[in-house]
């Protein structure tokens, strides 16, 4: 077998046998086939596309590269849920403890970020004293004795993803659904989970831009899982605008405290309710979604979400008081206030120009060696929809200092807010939902 004939044959639109995938990702982890041949690949997948079969083996032997976690040690049924990123997306430090509560179990697998702010992990490790590196025995044990655990990722999860991701980022080749589709889908396959929840975003904060291409990924993302026997539901989520009001790891701490509170912006609670739903279907602790709703709320309500977060946080070393006390994570040194400069509605919140204004801040990485600021952020005062007078602050920067590096994410921060006369139009935060029967609008 000869890695040109795959190329020509993916150039010409044929399908490639699971055998022949194999050779692809074997040669591509070993570095028997050349990074100049492997793009040559990606970029005719890029004009042809894959079929549903091809996408699914792509992903099962890219699952296949590396370690494949084993979560059988685990009572009930493992639910995963990934998004496919965002700014203000603190959904797990939620999910994982309120699911927890309704029975299901979380052992959780999460990155760090390279980016507008810190990973799960970054965020949790914002939390004095808590560990994400945990042995797998010590990993299945606190699942099993207290329902949830979240800890980073293993190194040598999907390699050959790694490894064509990073050609991909250089060769212009990034946007190809099914190579995008086999990615997040292959690391999940890896991980374990026996069913798995996708929060697929779209808007300016995401990397899909409109409602219509965020379904198609969804869609390749739900086949997959269903070819490869993994119960797999999506929900297309909102990001044009930052999710919730904090944005940084101690301050996106404190906002998943005050939902587990009861508290904090609907917004962020209702994707939490959505896609906790979903966990609860999938892992069969509910009859429906009214019923997975009811249990979520009364879980909240109850307190037995913030309890079920204290023990993870106790279990993995930090300090559970943070629960009850958010004010014992960092603190930035400084505050820097963001006033509009006319009167208006907001009409949208350039996401992704917010999470740039945090990263420069030092809330996230521009490059993978770079340390993260645990204290500094952006708090938005307003969000979309809201009324503001000239002078009204749009939002507050958690800063170090109150210097360049603060004037400069303060413009930026007030060129991210479009402001109209008149109110905007009210848009869905869950625009649609695909399984394995269809879209659901």
């Amino acid at each position: 077998m000869r890695m040109v004939d795959l190329i020509r044959k993916k150039r010409t639109g044929e399908e490639m046998t699971a055998e022949e995938i194999r050779f692809l990702v074997n040669g591509v982890v070993s570095g028997a086939i050349p990074d100049y041949q492997t793009a040559a690949w990606a970029m005719a997948v890029c004009f042809t596309g894959m079929t549903a079969a091809e996408t699914a083996n792509l992903t099962l032997a890219m699952a296949q590269s590396g370690d494949v976690v084993d979560l059988s040690g685990i009572r009930g049924v493992k639910v995963d849920k990934h998004s496919t990123g965002g700014v203000g997306d603190k959904t797990t430090l939620i999910l994982a403890p309120m699911v927890a509560a309704c029975g299901v179990p979380v052992a959780k697998m999460s990155g760090r970020g390279l980016g507008h702010t810190g990973g799960t992990i970054d965020k949790l490790e914002a939390i004095a004293g808590f560990r994400t590196e945990l042995s797998r025995d010590a990993f299945f044990a606190q699942v099993n004795e207290i329902g949830v655990s979240v800890i980073g990722q293993s190194g040598n999860i999907a390699p050959a993803d790694k490894k064509l991701y990073a050609l991909r980022d250089v060769t212009g080749t990034v946007d190809s659904i099914p190579l995008i589709a086999s990615s997040v889908m292959s690391k999940k396959i890896a991980a374990g989970a026996d069913a798995i929840v996708l929060d697929v975003k779209f808007g300016s904060g995401a990397f899909m831009k409109t409602a219509e291409d965020a379904i198609e990924l969804a869609k390749a993302m739900v086949a997959i899982g269903t070819e490869v026997g993994r119960n797999t539901v999506a929900a297309i989520t909102d990001m044009d605008q930052p999710l919730g009001r904090l944005i940084g790891n101690a301050l996106e701490v404190r906002e998943a405290i005050e939902i587990l509170r009861g508290e904090g912006p609907d917004d962020l609670r209702e994707l939490c309710l959505e896609l906790g739903g979903h966990m609860l279907l999938l892992g069969g602790k509910a009859a429906d979604r009214a019923d997975a709703r009811a249990k979520l709320e009364r879980a909240l309500a109850s307190g037995e979400a913030l309890r079920k977060l204290a023990q993870l946080i106790a279990a993995q070393g930090g300090d559970p008081a943070v629960a009850e006390r958010p004010e014992l994570l960092p603190q930035a040194a400084a505050r820097v206030r963001v006033a509009a400069d006319a009167d208006g509605y907001v009409h949208g919140i350039d996401a992704e120009a917010i999470g740039v204004a945090a990263m420069r801040l030092g809330a996230g990485r521009a490059t993978k060696d770079d340390a993260i600021d645990y204290a500094v952020g952006i708090e938005l005062v307003a969000k979309r929809g809201d009324r503001v007078r000239r002078g009204d602050p749009l939002a507050v920067l958690h800063v170090r200092a109150e210097d360049e590096a603060a004037a400069a994410a303060s413009e930026q921060v007030r060129s991210a807010y479009a402001l109209e006369a008149e109110p905007p139009a009210r848009q869905p935060l869950v625009y649609a939902v695909v399984s394995k029967d269809g879209v659901e609008r």
